[in-house]
C-alpha cells in the first residue's frame, strides 16, 4: 500500500518553506510521495485576494514538476464548498484504495483541530502529521490519537507576506520556486 502525505494548503502562491516541510516529510516520515491538496477556501478563512484555483494549481504543478514523488491533487475544486477535510479523504479513498494517506498540518491547525468537521473520523482514518509553528507549544497530552510531532524544521514565511511584498514591487524570486515565481509575473499576479 502507498503511503501518502496530504499537504492541503491554497498556496496562494505556494513557496520555499511548503517544499521544505513536503521535502522534509518525504524524508523523514516514512511517506513515498507528497501530494499537494488545493484548497478552494479553507472554512476557517476569508476569501480576500485568494487568486482562482486554476491559477494557484498551475503554480503548485510548475514549482513540483521536477519532483516525481510529488503530486498535485485539486480534487477539491470539484467538491461542495467550503470544503471540508473529511469529504476529501472519502473522494480520495474511494479513488485511490491503494492509498494510505497522513495529513500533513501545522500546529496552529492542530490546536483548533477538534473544531474540523468529524474530526473523530478523521482521526480514525489518517494520521496526523504536525509540523512546528513558532509561538505554538504542544503538549503530548493535548494530542489526539494517531497524532505526531514532527522534527520538521521551523519555516515562518508566509504567503500573505509574499503577496504583499509583490504588490509593493519587490523582487522575491528565491522565496517562490523559479517557474512558478515566472508564472506570477507573466499573468502579472497580485499587483
Amino acid at each position: 500500500m502507498k503511503s501518502v502525505g496530504l499537504f492541503f494548503g491554497s498556496f496562494n502562491p505556494i513557496h520555499i518553506g511548503h517544499l521544505a516541510l513536503a521535502n522534509y516529510m518525504l524524508a523523514f516520515e516514512d511517506l513515498d510521495e507528497i501530494w499537494f491538496v488545493v484548497s478552494p477556501l479553507n472554512p476557517f478563512k476569508k476569501a480576500g485576494d485568494l487568486l482562482s484555483a486554476e491559477h494557484r494549481v498551475e503554480m503548485v504543478h510548475l514549482a513540483t514538476q521536477n519532483q516525481k514523488q510529488y503530486r498535485v491533487e485539486d480534487i477539491e475544486l470539484s467538491l461542495p464548498i467550503p470544503s471540508y477535510t473529511i469529504d476529501t479523504l472519502k473522494a480520495l479513498k474511494e479513488r485511490h484504495s491503494n492509498c494510505r494517506f497522513s495529513i500533513i498540518m501545522g500546529a496552529d491547525n492542530i490546536l483548533r483541530f477538534d473544531q474540523w468537521k468529524s474530526a473523530d473520523e478523521i482521526i480514525k482514518n489518517s494520521q496526523l502529521l504536525v509540523y512546528p509553528r513558532r509561538n505554538y507549544d504542544i503538549a503530548k497530552s493535548q494530542l489526539p490519537a494517531n497524532c505526531k510531532i514532527t522534527n520538521a524544521p521551523v519555516v515562518e514565511l508566509a504567503s500573505t507576506e509574499i503577496r504583499s511584498w509583490i504588490k509593493a514591487g519587490k523582487q522575491v524570486p528565491f522565496l517562490i520556486p523559479e517557474a512558478a515565481f515566472e508564472y506570477i509575473k507573466q499573468h502579472k499576479l497580485y499587483q
